[in-house]
C-alpha cells in the first residue's frame, strides 16, 4: 500500500492541494485558481495533471500514492462520488467524478465529499473539536452550512449531503432568492454574499449610508465595507450586522434543539469582519436557550490548511 496521500480543497476561486506522508504530516502545499468556465471533464483533467505534477515534484511513484481526497462546495452522492451540482462552479454537475478520476489516475483510491464535511473531519480530529463525541462545524462565509460529527463519525444522511442547513426555510416566500432556488432560506438573510445584496437593495430604496463612500459602485460592496461602516456607527451597517446576528442565532439554536449537539466550531470569512460576530451571536443564542447545560462556541483552529487536511482525512 502506498504511503502518501493528497488532499484537495476546491473552492469557487481557488483550489488548494496538500501532500501528506504516512504520518499524516503535510509536506507540500500548493494553490491554483479555480476556473468556473471549465467543463467538469476539463476541470478534473486539470486536477489530474496537477496531481501528477505534485507526485513528480515530490518523487512519489504511482504505487506510493494510496489515495486522493477531495472536498468540494457541491451536493455529492457520497457513496458513488457523483457530483449533483456545484453552486459556485456551475458547470460541474451531474458528473461521476470519483469514477472519472480513478480511471485517469490508475490504481489510486479517490474519495469526494462536501467541503463542510471535510472541515468537520479536520477540526474534529486535529482542531477545535478534539475530545468532543458530537460536534458541528459551521462555516459562515459566502455561504453557510454545517458538517455533523455524531457519535464520533461524520454523518452523511441518506444521499450524502447532510448539513445543508443554510438552506433551511425561515421566511417562506419572503426575502431574496438564494442560489438554491428558494426565497426565504436562512442563507439568503445572513451569508456574506447575501447581506451585501440586502445593503445594495436598501441603497436602491434611497436609504443613506457612508458605505457608498467606501466603493465606486454599490455592486462592489462586501462585508469588509459593511464592517468598516459599522465601526463608524453607520445606521445601515448596524442594521446589516443585527440582521446577520439575528438569523445566525436562530440557525445555531435550531440546530442545537434539533440535534442536541453542544459543540459548535465556527470558521469562514465572516469571522474576519472584526465586529465580534461570534460573541454577538452567542448572546442572542443564550437569550433563546432555556437550560443551563454547557454549550461551546469555538473558533476553528486549522486556518487555511483545514480544507486539505480534512480532504486527506476522508481516506482514513
Amino acid at each position: 500500500m502506498g504511503k502518501y496521500a493528497i488532499g484537495i480543497d476546491v473552492g469557487g476561486t481557488k483550489t488548494a492541494y496538500g501532500v501528506f506522508n504516512e504520518d499524516r504530516y503535510l509536506i507540500k502545499s500548493f494553490q491554483q485558481p479555480s476556473s468556473p468556465e471549465l467543463s467538469a471533464e476539463d476541470f478534473f483533467d486539470n486536477i489530474t495533471t496537477t496531481i501528477n505534477g505534485l507526485c513528480e515534484g515530490q518523487n512519489i511513484s504511482s504505487n506510493e500514492l494510496y489515495g486522493v481526497g477531495i472536498g468540494m462546495p457541491s451536493f455529492i452522492n457520497f457513496e458513488e462520488g457523483f457530483i449533483i451540482k456545484t453552486v459556485n462552479l456551475t458547470n460541474i454537475k451531474n458528473f461521476p467524478a470519483k469514477n472519472y478520476l480513478e480511471r485517469k489516475l490508475g490504481n489510486v483510491k479517490v474519495v469526494l465529499d462536501n467541503d463542510s464535511h471535510t472541515g468537520a473531519l479536520a477540526e474534529h480530529r486535529q482542531g477545535a473539536g478534539r475530545g468532543f463525541h458530537n460536534m458541528l462545524y459551521c462555516p459562515v462565509s459566502t455561504g453557510i452550512s454545517s458538517g455533523m460529527i455524531i457519535d464520533g463519525k461524520l454523518f452523511h444522511g441518506s444521499y450524502g449531503w447532510s448539513g445543508e442547513s443554510g438552506h433551511m426555510i425561515v421566511t417562506p416566500g419572503e426575502g431574496i432568492e438564494c442560489g438554491c432556488g428558494n426565497i426565504g432560506c436562512l442563507m439568503s438573510w445572513c451569508s456574506g454574499s447575501m447581506i451585501s445584496k440586502h445593503v445594495q437593495n436598501w441603497i436602491k430604496d434611497g436609504q443613506e449610508t457612508i458605505i457608498t463612500s467606501l466603493v465606486d459602485t454599490p455592486e462592489e460592496i462586501t462585508t469588509i465595507h459593511i464592517g468598516e461602516a459599522f465601526h463608524q456607527n453607520d445606521a445601515m451597517a448596524i442594521r446589516a450586522v443585527e440582521q446577520m446576528v439575528k438569523y445566525l442565532a436562530v440557525w445555531t439554536f435550531n440546530l442545537y434543539v434539533t440535534l442536541n449537539i453542544n459543540c459548535f466550531v465556527f470558521g469562514g470569512g465572516l469571522l474576519k469582519m472584526k465586529i465580534s460576530l461570534l460573541e454577538r451571536v452567542r448572546k442572542v443564542f443564550d437569550d433563546y436557550n432555556r437550560n443551563d447545560m454547557p454549550v461551546y462556541f469555538k473558533t476553528a483552529e486549522l486556518g487555511d490548511e483545514m480544507g486539505v487536511i480534512g480532504a486527506a482525512e476522508l481516506l482514513s
